[in-house]
């Protein structure tokens, strides 16, 4: 799998069609979206438009995509991966993921996955948002278990402990809002300007970095083809020790988004 993909949340459909275009000529090759961020459509598009534009196969992306919460269940999962292909113009995925972990649904949802992933619609399968508690709990109803699991992660909420969990149980952590989320503060803080000014980067190319010597893979959102390019232009420097021990240092705890207590599934237990 990718280290390094572009990201779609939070992107206007009229501007969708451009950034995935702008990735695929810039040599990115995993895309992510959702069907919740409502431009899949325009995320089909844009690969057509960057396969076109550099000569590149299919075979040659990394496309994820994941499941809605209103659609999990067993048969609505299997409807709804149909009806995510369509829009993307695909024939396969090589990524599905659970959005959230939604009570009492994502046990009969993982079936779903699981058979798709067996008849060979998709390459990998996984979830986002799991907790340590409830990727246990799904683990222990499994027949295959995540591949991926993707969630939250930045200098000011790291995880550690369930970086621990994961490595251990060999599944690949992913980074959403790996710069920190709307607004920009995290890139505006000064302990990130000033490793950015130290290795001649931005501050986006150091964030990026973090996530990558933290061993997940990133996916930084632009519609911008300069910050684009910028986001990828990361492979030819590494954070030190002490860059490592800043960033550390920073974790808070803080979420910048969702969270489980978001929906009106929640009931409370979830940990």
């Amino acid at each position: 799998m990718p280290k390094l993909g572009l990201g779609v949340w939070q992107a206007e459909p009229k501007d969708t069609v451009t950034a995935v275009k702008t990735a695929i000529e810039s040599g990115y090759i995993l895309i992510d979206t959702a069907k919740a961020y409502g431009n899949e459509t325009e995320v089909g598009e844009g690969i057509k438009a960057g396969l076109e534009a550099t000569g590149k196969k299919r075979s040659d992306l990394f496309i994820t995509t994941k499941l809605a919460n209103e659609d999990q269940g067993y048969e609505s999962t299997l409807k709804n991966f149909d009806e995510s292909l369509k829009r993307l113009q695909l024939d396969y995925l090589d990524l599905y993921l659970i959005h959230w972990p939604v009570a009492g649904k994502w046990a009969e949802t993982w079936r779903a996955f699981e058979k798709l992933y067996k008849d060979g619609k998709v390459r990998a399968i996984g979830v986002c948002n799991f907790t340590e508690a409830t990727m246990k709990s799904l683990m222990a109803k499994s027949e295959i278990k995540p591949m991926v699991n993707q969630v939250e992660f930045h200098p000011l909420l790291q995880q550690p402990d369930l970086q621990d969990f994961l490595k251990a149980e060999q599944i690949q952590p992913e980074a959403w809002s790996p710069l920190g989320g709307t607004g920009g503060h995290l890139m505006q803080n000064e302990t990130i300007q000033k490793i950015a000014e130290k290795h001649h980067k931005s501050p986006a190319q150091i964030l990026i970095r973090f996530d990558l010597q933290s061993d997940f893979i990133t996916i930084p959102k632009s519609v911008h083809p300069k910050y684009i390019q910028q986001n990828a232009d990361v492979f030819d420097f590494k954070l030190d020790q002490d860059d490592l021990t800043e960033i550390h240092n920073m974790d808070e705890h803080h979420r910048t988004s969702y969270w489980l207590n978001s929906f009106d599934w929640y009931t409370g237990t979830e940990k």
